[in-house]
């Protein structure tokens, strides 16, 4: 009887060390933990990457952290960029392909201080616009550009003006206006106690100056590699199950990313919100990358009137639908 045991849990203990683990993969957001990545959290709490035998580490993004760094140095396998930087990024050496695009619209806007008399765009002469860098500049740019506005402060222009990733500027009004998302720092403003009343606010996408954000890159390399591509394919149909979830369900999807933030940093109230907003932007994508958005975006920044993000249209070479027409079947 007791050979008998021993060899029954030797039989368990065997099976259990053949047994086939989940597929590894790493995907690297772009900002912290926050609903603008909701869907990829969806996905690995409601079980569509388990469906889909992935075993996903989803890592935070931060000030300090380049998303095309990580992925190019092998600390990840896939990450959430915004085209314009990947462009840039692909344009320099890095060889990193749009896979698939969860965001079909912009979020991106110009919030102004409606007393400082900016109520359109024709009022725009005079006054100081914040915008971030690193590429968010460009579209602003390619506007003032469309507008005939010069962007130095000389007489019947504007002043652009850099600032950090806040809204401080505008709340101190050192600026007249200052880029925000709709889903996140918009939202500051109004928690800072002004009300919509006070603001006035322009779309990036009404305007025609919209560029694709959020989108998912991986490299070259990774695409040569059958068993990448499947894990990648894999990836991609259960994160877009993920955000069809986060979109029908935008409470709960806040609370699960709430779940996981680690720095205690975001609120309810905030997280709710965004992922309301969020869901705007991700309707309408069933994950593949339209062509028509693609080429809009680099007419953008071809035309931006200031130092360029790219210099040439790179094409093709620098999206693919191979994935995610896989992953659609």
């Amino acid at each position: 009887m007791t050979t008998f045991k021993l060899s029954a849990v030797a039989a368990l203990t065997l099976a259990a060390g053949t047994a086939q683990a989940a597929d590894e993969l790493t995907l690297q957001l772009k900002w912290v933990t926050q609903a603008q990545f909701a869907g990829y959290y969806v996905a690995a709490e409601k079980g569509f990457y388990d469906e889909e035998d992935l075993d996903v580490t989803i890592k935070p993004g931060g000030p300090d952290i380049a998303p095309v760094q990580v992925l190019l140095g092998g600390g990840a396998d896939v990450m959430v960029d915004w085209l314009p930087s990947a462009l840039a990024a692909r344009e320099n050496g890095a060889p990193i392909v749009n896979i698939a695009q969860p965001f079909k619209s912009s979020g991106l806007m110009l919030t102004c201080l409606k007393e400082n008399g900016v109520e359109t765009p024709a009022d725009f002469p005079g006054h100081t616009l914040g915008t971030w860098f690193f590429g968010n500049e460009l579209p602003l740019y390619s506007w003032m550009s469309k507008l005939g506005y010069a962007t130095d402060g000389s007489e019947g222009g504007v002043t652009i003006q850099k600032i950090n990733f806040n809204v401080d500027p505008l709340l101190q009004k050192q600026v007249d206006c200052a880029t925000t998302m709709t889903y996140n720092e918009y939202w500051q403003v109004i928690d800072a106690g002004l009300t919509p009343e006070d603001l006035v606010v322009m779309k990036y996408e009404d305007e025609g100056i919209s560029t694709l954000e959020d989108g998912l890159y991986t490299t070259e390399d990774n695409l040569d590699d059958p068993e990448m591509v499947d894990k990648l394919t894999r990836f991609v149909r259960a994160s877009m199950k993920g955000w069809k979830y986060a979109e029908s369900n935008p409470d709960e999807a806040a609370e699960i990313v709430l779940e996981n933030d680690d720095t205690g940093a975001q609120t309810e109230k905030h997280q709710k919100r965004m992922m309301g907003e969020v869901a705007k932007l991700t309707a309408g994508s069933n994950g593949a990358l339209d062509p028509a958005d693609f080429d809009r975006t680099v007419d953008v920044l071809l035309s931006a009137g200031a130092d360029p993000v790219i210099t040439a249209n790179p094409g093709e070479a620098a999206w693919t639908h191979a994935i995610t027409d896989a992953a659609l079947q």
